[in-house]
């Protein structure tokens, strides 16, 4: 009896030593806004796959902790109760919208580059975040393209599986957050698999940080734009590489379609077209600004680029163009160009 009333009264220390250390976390509201900001930022917008979106939600998950902070009891770490609260705010966001998709996600034929370009504007376009924006344990999990899988999947499905697969939650603590049980938290992480397996969807490793081959294709890369040399761009890509270019319905298939459509789609010629370096979603991602008639250069899309191969066959597999300048102003790239700036 002796060793278990020790044991109940440590546990009853520490937690009223966890208690209270919550307690002291909340009381400084803005230390717990500035410590928690950019991993909810990660977590809503790999909910939503809206950048907008998910600062207005990550704002309402703030908002609803502070007005909920004298009733927390401190059953589990202040974090775990922001990414309840976060998940609950983005499922109700999200009910009765549509997915948001790529244009290659769409089902829909690959493009001939002699088509005519189709552009939708009420598509709600999956958008790209720059990485200072977020903060994640693996990079893996805010790629486009992993981004852009759970997109296929019902909201419910998409939280379940964050839950489980990124943030590493067990399936009772999933059960809890979503107010269900732990055989429907299996059940639907099961359906999420499935679904993202039938469709060949899956998170590919990104390396931390580009080695050697990786900078020297990039550089490789911007220099072939500048140039407008077709031949060295479809050196650099994939034999079967994709290309697609939200809000643009078109989306293309192998570097004879991309070379082409580069060659006859894209206004610029040779020195017309400069790319500034910058890191989207983990990934390489360039701003490509267009030279106008008087000279100076202005924001014309934003790539996110998608590497694979080993060293000695570097290649770029698919890009995303994101025809959308106010892009340039979140990633902090350069509102314009002056005449005579030359890529180095």
């Amino acid at each position: 009896m002796g060793s278990a009333t020790v044991t109940e009264a440590t546990t009853t220390g520490q937690t009223t030593e966890q208690a209270a250390a919550a307690s002291d976390e909340l009381a400084d509201f803005d230390t717990l806004t500035g410590r928690y900001q950019r991993e909810l930022m990660a977590h809503c917008y790999r909910m939503s796959g809206s950048v907008h979106e998910a600062e207005d939600l990550v704002q309402e998950t703030f908002l609803r902790a502070w007005k909920a902070s004298a009733s927390f009891q401190g059953r589990s770490s202040v974090r775990t109760w922001l990414y309840k609260i976060a998940t609950n705010v983005c499922l109700t966001n999200l009910e009765a919208k549509p997915r948001r998709p790529l244009p290659t996600g769409l089902g829909t034929a690959d493009s001939a580059p002699s088509d005519e370009l189709l552009e939708d504007h009420e598509v709600p376009w999956l958008e790209p975040i720059p990485d200072a924006a977020v903060e994640v344990a693996e990079r893996d999990t805010i790629r486009l393209a992993f981004v852009a899988a759970l997109q296929h999947l019902p909201a419910r499905q998409r939280a379940v599986l964050i839950l489980r697969d990124v943030l590493r939650w067990s399936a009772a603590e999933t059960a809890t957050a979503l107010d269900t049980t732990t055989a429907a938290v299996n059940s639907a992480l099961q359906r999420a698999h499935a679904q993202l397996a039938e469709r060949g969807l899956s998170p590919d490793t990104v390396e931390p940080d580009l080695d050697q081959a990786q900078r020297t294709l990039l550089d490789a890369y911007l220099q072939a734009f500048w140039r407008k040399d077709i031949d060295q761009i479809v050196q650099l890509l994939k034999y079967d590489a994709t290309w697609d270019m939200p809000p643009f319905l078109n989306h293309y298939r192998g570097i004879d379609a991309i070379g082409q459509l580069i060659g006859t789609k894209c206004p610029g010629g040779c020195n017309d077209m400069p790319m500034v370096e910058t890191i989207a979603n983990g990934q390489p991602a360039f701003g490509l600004y267009m030279r106008q008639p008087d000279g100076h250069f202005e924001p014309f899309h934003l790539q996110v680029l998608q590497l694979t191969g080993a060293a000695d066959d570097l290649r770029v597999e698919h890009v995303t163009a994101f025809f959308d300048a106010r892009l340039f102003a979140r990633f902090g790239l350069p509102e314009r160009l002056p005449a005579d700036y030359v890529p180095a």
